[in-house]
């Protein structure tokens, strides 16, 4: 099975705590039809939706790219929402603090040789790069209403962050395994 029930869980569990933490970042905005005593109405709700829409699907699908990777060299991998993670940086925001850390998700699998090591962390990344190529075309092209900007460029900024930030070659980011992954390869 590509996707147990617990993975569905966990991606749903993601997605919700993905858009309250992002919640402040990508606040809902108005519409055409704007009508104040709506839009105030609930904004907490709109604004974690907003940015679960935004957010969740840049940080899903890349940890989907590690886990299908593996998957496509014979390891058994699993997609896990990082719950302790989930709650400490929840409750952080709940007390005001400003977020210096995230973590989105990761995925356990069974060891790899290091070429197909180092291919399954940068699969991550990948996803996200070509999420902010696609996005920027999408925009560049007008290919899709302008009313929408509202949600692509903001898209594709934090792809294009996350393709950043994961590639960085410290220990616990995709940058560090990809390196080490090809560096053992050759050595």
């Amino acid at each position: 099975m590509f996707i147990s029930i617990q993975e569905i869980i966990d991606i749903i569990i993601m997605t919700f705590a993905i858009g309250y933490i992002f919640s402040d970042v990508f606040k809902k905005q108005p519409t055409g039809s704007y009508d104040p005593l709506e839009y105030y109405k609930n904004p907490l709700l709109e604004n974690i939706k907003s940015g679960a829409i935004i957010a969740a699907p840049a940080i899903v699908l890349h940890e989907l790219a590690h886990k299908f990777s593996a998957i496509a060299f014979g390891a058994i991998a699993t997609l896990h929402a990082p719950y302790f993670w989930y709650i400490l940086i929840i409750l952080l925001k709940l007390m005001r603090f400003p977020i210096l850390f995230f973590v989105g998700g990761y995925v356990s699998h069974t060891p790899l040789p290091p070429l197909e090591s180092a291919i399954v962390a940068i699969a991550g990344p990948l996803v996200n790069l070509l999420l902010w190529i696609f996005s920027l075309m999408v925009i560049k092209h007008n290919l899709i209403n302008k009313k929408y900007y509202h949600i692509i460029i903001p898209f594709s900024r934090l792809n294009m962050l996350l393709f950043i930030f994961n590639m960085l070659p410290f220990p616990g980011f995709d940058g560090y395994h990809f390196i080490s992954g090809v560096l053992n390869y050759i050595i």
